[in-house]
């Protein structure tokens, strides 16, 4: 991770002025690269300092979001995979609120584009994709530019706490209800009743 880190910041550092637009282009070319969330937020953080780093992270962010809602809508063949491991690993019942997405985001072994399938299916529109998308990156940019070099010189246990503190607020920040559709429910009633 340090070599990656290293890399990123001399090749950004060396753009010059155009240095917050190459890092907003590489926070949507990051997935080809296998470069993790964090690191390009802690490069931000560094280069730019926490203000312009957050910025930039935040648009980088929302472009990547954008570009996958935009493939999603345009190829939805391509994405089986993603959604069967998406019900493999969630369930095909779970609907997450908006709140427990953005501190999924938080969690860097997570996959970013499985977080943006859930708020796809969570929002109705473009426009409500787009303000959850926001909302959600906000808090990775910002916890991973701010917090993002002090997190490495944290003990375990102060690592631990946080997950736990994570977990806390991922289930304050539940759905309250579940919503079965009705052919969901009568298809499994009537397939019980032969058994």
């Amino acid at each position: 991770m340090d070599e990656t880190l290293t890399m990123l910041f001399v090749f950004v550092g060396a753009t010059g002025f155009l240095a917050p637009i190459v890092f907003i282009c590489l926070h949507v070319l990051r997935p080809f690269f296998f470069i993790p969330v964090p690191v390009m937020c802690i490069v931000g953080g560094i280069l730019f300092g926490s203000v312009f780093g957050t910025l930039y992270s935040l648009i980088g962010l929302t472009a990547l979001s954008i570009v996958f809602y935009i493939m999603y809508k345009k190829m939805p063949t391509t994405f089986k995979k993603l959604i069967l491991l998406k019900e493999k690993w969630l369930g095909n019942k779970v609907n997450f609120t908006i709140g427990q997405i953005a501190i999924l985001r938080l969690i860097p072994f997570i996959n970013f584009h499985l977080l943006s399938l859930c708020i796809i299916e969570t929002t109705r529109n473009f426009r409500e994709y787009v303000k959850g998308s926001i909302f959600t990156n906000v808090s990775v940019a910002l916890f991973y530019t701010v917090f993002g070099q002090f997190i490495r010189e944290f003990s375990t246990s102060i690592i631990i706490m946080i997950l736990l503190a994570l977990t806390l607020l991922f289930y304050l920040l539940r759905e309250k209800q579940v919503i079965i559709k009705w052919d969901v429910f009568f298809k499994t009633k009537t397939e019980k009743s032969f058994l």
